[in-house]
């Protein structure tokens, strides 16, 4: 049975590469991996873990950069293939959507973001300092040139604050990982509503660590994918190894309405650490998806990730596929 996409959009020019002859995965990499080099701009020692969307004709990004002097920031960037980008090399000075907001929102750093199209403008949301911890901070753009940032959406200490494609139940909701002020060696998936990107509760927990691939912390990933099946959700997973954490990604399928109910949850990792792009960099081992582009039309997929805390890589799937897969292989 073809599994329905919903509320999603035409995508015509997506980033794609056929499977490859005798691959029997099901998400594969693009063979001119990485897409974006680690000095793709003049600032960066380092260009990863990003966030891409549909824009105009083409496709608007912000990504993360790790610049030389070691500072996170966020830079935009446009492409009209999604696979060659033209990255800005001053990073986003953010204009205060509240007066009230300017005291506290100083900007320290900013890194793994996410972006999605909700309503009437493109919400960003990534890991802020709040009073220099890590939490969510929440931001939006109509045209990518100028950003405006709203109040932080939690208390420290949180990080892979993802937002829904569209409000759940008259309210807007979004997935997140509390954490700590480290490199965290614990974390579950919550997801927190909104009745206006400002006031967020309604905390449920969505999911725990379960399979040794991502026994010792779980993220969400890209924005859901909505699905006649449930919410199409792209998650990270970490092990930690004799020689530090391994970050792998999969998926799982939330329940479309009470979406902190886990249909489906596969048992298996889709992509883990394998290339030497992957393996070798300032992070070792580490596969981090933090968008998926999906095709209405065809079911395409073409997921975003960041490869060694250095780089960015592309991977591709349907969602037929990965649907089938992670039924198929549930550990629900």
């Amino acid at each position: 049975m073809k599994v329905q996409i919903l509320n999603g959009q035409s995508i015509p020019n997506i980033p794609w590469q056929d499977k490859p002859q005798g691959c029997s995965d099901i998400v594969w990499r693009y063979s001119h991996n990485p897409i974006i080099a680690r000095d793709a701009v003049k600032c960066a020692n380092s260009v990863f873990n990003s966030a891409v969307v549909p824009f105009g004709k083409g496709f608007a990004g912000v990504f993360r950069i790790d610049d030389k002097r070691r500072a996170m920031q966020l830079h935009a960037g446009f492409s009209d293939d999604g696979v060659n980008w033209d990255i800005n090399e001053e990073r986003i000075e953010f204009v205060q959507a509240d007066s009230a907001s300017e005291e506290v929102n100083k900007w320290l750093y900013g890194y793994d973001p996410r972006v999605v199209f909700i309503e009437d403008r493109y919400y960003v949301t990534w890991c802020n300092a709040f009073d220099g911890h890590p939490t969510i901070g929440v931001g939006y753009t109509f045209d990518f040139k100028t950003f405006y940032q709203c109040e932080n959406a939690f208390l420290p200490f949180n990080r892979n604050g993802v937002l829904f494609p569209r409000k759940i139940g008259g309210r807007f909701a979004m997935l997140s990982r509390p954490s700590d002020d480290g490199h965290t060696p614990f974390g579950d998936i919550y997801i927190s509503h909104s009745p206006d990107m400002k006031y967020w509760g309604e905390h449920r927990h969505v999911m725990s660590p379960f399979m040794p691939w991502e026994s010792t912390k779980i993220g969400a990933g890209p924005i859901p994918i909505e699905t006649s099946e449930g919410w199409l959700c792209f998650y990270h997973g970490v092990l930690q190894s004799c020689n530090g954490f391994v970050y792998s990604f999969s998926a799982c399928i939330l329940d479309t309405d009470e979406p902190w109910k886990v249909k489906y949850r596969c048992s298996q990792y889709l992509l883990n650490p394998r290339e030497v792009y992957e393996c070798v960099g300032d992070v070792p081992n580490v596969t981090f998806p933090c968008a998926a582009l999906c095709d209405a039309d065809t079911g395409r997929v073409a997921i975003y990730y960041g490869c060694a805390d250095t780089v960015v890589g592309l991977a591709f799937t349907t969602v037929d596929d990965v649907v089938e897969y992670v039924k198929a292989n549930s550990s629900v």
